[in-house]
């Protein structure tokens, strides 16, 4: 039976905007911090993987060209929202807040998927996590715990997933 998901979160991997970023750099930085996958989950839906990305937290990274790359496999449990990683899937753009156009549409493509998948998951950014420190159910900006994914998701849905404005890399 398959998991459920309640959340889509979206992720920046907090990388020098415009410089590629691999996800088995991620796996590295993932692994100094201690995440650690399970080797049954990754021998029965990623045996290809069997010695690699043993700690990537990840579902998907989106790399500057747009490729997505997979991490876990979305039937494993993430490690990429403390608390609520047992539903959840985790999409992860290299940079921190400026995405080139190709990471923008195969964001868009990826989320428009997802949603057909899971159509009652809401799509958040990690940031979206934080507390509501003031109790007014608004986490504002004062709030976040991080700025990942450094935009914010609910306008860029709003506003029809097109690459949110002032976060679009130059192109050369």
């Amino acid at each position: 039976m398959p998991r459920t998901i309640t959340d889509i979160v979206i992720h920046c991997a907090a990388t020098p905007n415009g410089k590629p970023f691999s996800r088995e750099q991620i796996d590295a930085m993932h692994r100094q911090r201690g995440f650690q996958r399970q080797p049954a989950a990754i021998t029965r839906y990623q045996p290809e993987l069997k010695h690699a990305l043993p700690s990537i937290g990840y579902h998907w990274v989106l790399e500057l060209d747009g490729h997505a790359k997979l991490g876990r496999h979305p039937e494993e449990i993430g490690a990429h929202v403390q608390g609520s990683n047992a539903k959840s899937l985790g999409i992860c753009l290299i940079g921190t807040d400026s995405f080139s156009l190709a990471q923008w549409s195969t964001l868009r493509l990826l989320v428009s998927s997802l949603r057909q998948t899971y159509p009652a998951a809401r799509i958040r950014g990690h940031r979206d996590f934080s507390p509501d420190l003031d109790g007014d159910g608004v986490i504002e900006r004062h709030e976040w715990l991080k700025i990942c994914p450094g935009f914010d998701v609910q306008t860029w849905l709003d506003g029809g997933m097109k690459p949110a404005a002032g976060h679009l890399l130059s192109q050369p």
